[in-house]
């Protein structure tokens, strides 16, 4: 039985036996590199009042890093 042609996810190569599903370390160490910083996330909900004042802070924080500016 065939296995089906799979593609690499970053780059759209075929993917290759020895980095699967990716066509080469380079393109694995990319995918490394986008959950090392954040770039992928596993949502979860907080897990209790505390958490989720953190989690809305940042938000805000990222939507407007310097609230004394304007």
């Amino acid at each position: 039985m065939n296995k089906p042609a799979l593609h690499c996810p970053i780059c759209k190569k075929p993917a290759q036996e020895k980095f699967q599903p990716f066509c080469s370390k380079r393109c694995a160490d990319i995918d490394l590199g986008r959950w090392f910083y954040e770039d992928y996330r596993i949502a979860s909900p907080p897990q209790n009042e505390e958490e989720e004042k953190e989690l809305l802070n940042s938000i805000k924080e990222r939507l407007d890093p310097d609230p004394n500016v304007g």
